[in-house]
């Protein structure tokens, strides 16, 4: 029975009129149905610039060659708005007029320090505790220029000089209150960077903080027993982590298929989609299942090796570790292993009235999914229906009903820097703010998009100012951006999961670009020299192959 419908994200803003899209004319129509080699990238989203995995995500009209690039994001997004406003009480613990271990403030918000009196504002004292919005910041930032390690290392540096402090004025019950803070902060550190400690030196110098801090305490003191708690919900998470990381390494890639030499179709009782579900929004449901699951895997700190990189000034190479991509690469991998399995499930088809039917079918799974908030499945479905061997079924496209199809590619327009999307994801957010329920909590981002807004985020800013001081009025925007988007992987799926759908999304085979190429001609022949010359050299190839 199929779930209740969510609120459609077309009813999200007020000023829905301001953005609604208008069925406009098909760019394709009328044009040459030239058609690049399957040797080729033109049936391939465009790579997009810095890291390996920023390289697909943007699909294509039919027509257009390419994609254009993400636009540099305005500059506005650092302003007054932006995160670390000092709240009353807290102080500005290292403000000063001048000094290179200063820290400088504007409207009572931190706008730039040198690293080491950033890490000095992180140690609380026995009147200060940083407010938690830097406690995340700034772990998250510091790995551009330290090793977790090392900056825990300097944590108890400092907390070891001032607790001599406090010994040497016999003030024991200062000392308390004081070691309790620094098991509060370790306790922050560890819930939202427990992966830092999956590296031995990280734990070691873990280890040697909370010896020394149990030595302030009685045998039954609640700092010593604050500090037990903190390690052992700490050694559970990463077993916890371990495990789920060795279930994930065993699942496999869809299979893919690639085809019989000059014979693509399958056989007629080969399942396709339509068999194993008919229901656009079950289908969208199932999607945005596996979604959230492969999304929860991304940590923060995987995110900021988006910003990791050579920096100049620092005179070494940043903790960027390309091994540590690896969920990264994974969640990029689903958005193109479901662009190809839509491609493949349309050209699998022989006739012309069932192909029309199946890319109507996806239309309406996108639509549900952007009702949904599920925008990266929405965008690998346009996609999978934008690649070469798709888009040139011009006879099969002539039978679609694409007023539906004609808004979605709408949405995603990527003039001005997909403004369309743009408004539609705050739209999407806001729902989410306001949400009753967890189906309208949903909101799950195109993630090429995402990681290209943080990487050009951090490329038109520079780590440090010309004083020494690093920019960390840069790192509070990135923070924010990343934090929202741990917010949105961390909303639990509401739809009740249908393993069977979801098996068959995850393991059907998917034709290579050669077969889906081979399965389109067999469909509707080469109309122009150049597809002749494209369809001629394949034969040639799987003949010479066989």
């Amino acid at each position: 029975m199929c779930q209740r419908r969510p609120a459609r994200v077309s009813d999200w803003s007020s000023h829905r009129s301001s953005w609604c899209p208008r069925v406009h004319k098909r760019k394709w129509k009328g044009r040459a149905g030239g058609v690049s080699t399957p040797s080729g990238d033109a049936s391939k989203p465009r790579a997009g610039p810095a890291p390996p995995w920023l390289c697909s995500g943007h699909p294509r009209r039919r027509g257009q060659e390419a994609m254009p690039q993400t636009a540099i994001i305005c500059s506005s997004v650092l302003g007054p708005s932006c995160s670390g406003q000092v709240p009353p009480g807290m102080g500005e613990r290292g403000g000063g007029a001048g000094g290179s271990g200063d820290l400088i403030f504007q409207d009572g918000r931190l706008i730039s320090g040198s690293l080491e009196a950033l890490m000095e504002h992180l140690v609380p004292t026995v009147d200060y505790y940083p407010d938690r919005t830097y406690i995340f910041t700034f772990l998250l930032s510091s790995r551009v220029f330290m090793p977790p390690h090392d900056l825990l290392a300097r944590v108890g540096q400092i907390y070891l000089e001032q607790r001599q402090q406090l010994e040497a004025g016999s003030e024991k019950a200062m000392l308390k209150s004081f070691s309790a803070k620094i098991v509060q902060l370790l306790k922050e550190w560890t819930e939202a960077f427990p992966c830092d400690f999956q590296d031995e030196k990280a734990m070691a110098e873990l280890k040697a903080i909370t010896h020394r801090i149990m030595q302030c305490d009685e045998e039954t003191g609640p700092v010593r027993k604050a500090t037990a708690q903190l390690t052992q919900s700490l050694l559970l998470s990463l077993a916890a982590r371990s495990q789920l990381q060795e279930l994930r390494e065993k699942l496999r890639a869809p299979a893919v298929d690639k085809g019989p030499i000059l014979k693509a179709k399958p056989p007629a009782s080969q399942k396709d989609i339509l068999g194993v579900c008919c229901d656009p929004l079950v289908l969208a449901q199932q999607l945005t299942h596996i979604e959230l699951e492969r999304v929860s895997s991304i940590h923060p700190q995987d995110l900021m090796q988006i910003v990791s990189h050579t920096d100049s000034r620092d005179k070494h190479r940043c903790r960027g570790d390309p091994t540590k991509t690896y969920s990264l690469e994974a969640y990029d991998n689903w958005f193109n292993c479901l662009s190809m399995l839509v491609a493949t499930e349309v050209c699998r088809v022989v006739k012309k009235k069932q192909r029309t039917r199946m890319l109507e079918f996806f239309i309406d799974v996108a639509r549900e999914c952007f009702n949904i908030g599920n925008f990266n499945s929405m965008m690998a479905i346009i996609s999978g229906m934008n690649l070469s061997p798709v888009a040139r079924l011009k006879k099969t496209w002539s039978k679609v009903k694409t007023a539906k199809f004609d808004v979605l590619e709408h949405h995603m327009d990527p003039s001005s820097n997909f403004c369309n999307y743009r408004t539609a994801l705050q739209g999407a957010t806001q729902r989410s703010q306001m949400a009753n329920s967890s189906r309208e909590k949903i909101v799950i981002p195109v993630f090429n998009l995402f990681v290209k807004d943080i990487y050009f985020l951090h490329k038109i800013h520079t780590n440090h100012l010309p004083n020494g001081h690093i920019n960390f009025k840069k790192f509070w925007e990135i923070s924010r951006q990343i934090h929202e988007f741990m917010t949105w992987t961390r909303v639990e799926c509401p739809f009740e999961k249908d393993k069977k759908i979801q098996n068959y999304l995850l393991t059907a085979p998917i034709y290579s670009e050669e077969a889906l190429f081979i399965a389109s001609f067999e469909s509707e022949g080469p109309e122009n020299h150049m597809e002749k010359d494209s369809w001629k050299t394949l034969r040639t190839t799987l003949l010479n192959r066989a």
